[in-house]
């Protein structure tokens, strides 16, 4: 059984389509359905995916096939393949990646360095606005509030050697600790800052830091 927002957006996806041709985009699916986030329609869409409502394409970029409709839909109903319009590059973003977690990341107090992937999300294709490898890892901490960044948060890095000064980034110290801080070169040494006056700047020379990855996205869940 689904859910008053799960059918209201099935609904609403398959009229879009059926009057338009092209499925809504993440932006008209918030609105119809008076969310306050694009995450949510994301959560939605797995979830109708996860009850053999929608299927994700694979290979198909902005593309989803429903294959069955409720009870109280149907109606000599077809599977329909739904497809970002050809006019707008970024008219729809309902394709999704799994991205591994590799565990946890300090945004506090140290912990051990980054682990095998023990488990996979389903990231937004939208959220990946860069070529290349990405990963995602559980934030453990709160030395990073004051960017946005909260304790149990998860947050999706792009896999890259270096960064830019003020780039918040994975750092590696010592070949032992992972910490998720912002990055400032001075000289010789690199700062690692946090974004809550709490905790002090650790400055480090170069060949104690390796730069893992560049913060690009977060994913919140609210329970």
């Amino acid at each position: 059984m689904l859910t008053k927002k799960q059918l209201d957006l099935l609904k609403f996806i398959y009229k879009r389509v059926q009057a338009d041709g092209v499925s809504p985009s993440f932006d008209e699916m918030k609105e119809a359905l008076d969310l306050r986030s694009k995450s949510g329609i994301h959560r939605l869409i797995t979830a109708l995916e996860e009850r053999g409502f929608l299927r994700r394409l694979a290979h198909r970029a902005r593309a989803i096939e429903i294959i069955k409709l409720p009870d109280s839909m149907e109606s000599g109903f077809q599977p329909t393949v739904i497809e970002g319009s050809p006019r707008s590059s970024v008219d729809i973003k309902v394709d999704a990646f799994d991205l591994p977690v590799m565990g946890k990341i300090a945004a506090g107090t140290p912990i051990e360095a980054i682990q095998h992937a023990s488990s996979s999300i389903g990231v937004p294709g939208a959220m990946l606005n860069t070529a290349g490898k990405h990963y995602a890892l559980e934030v453990k901490g709160d030395s990073m509030i004051e960017a946005g960044i909260n304790s149990g948060d998860i947050v999706i890095i792009h896999e890259q050697p270096d960064a830019n000064n003020g780039d918040i980034v994975v750092a590696l110290v010592d070949d032992q600790e992972a910490t998720l801080k912002k990055l400032n070169r001075t000289g010789s040494a690199i700062e690692l800052i946090a974004a809550n006056p709490a905790y002090e700047t650790r400055v480090f020379t170069k060949d104690q830091v390796k730069i893992q990855g560049k913060l690009v996205g977060l994913i919140r869940t609210y329970n």
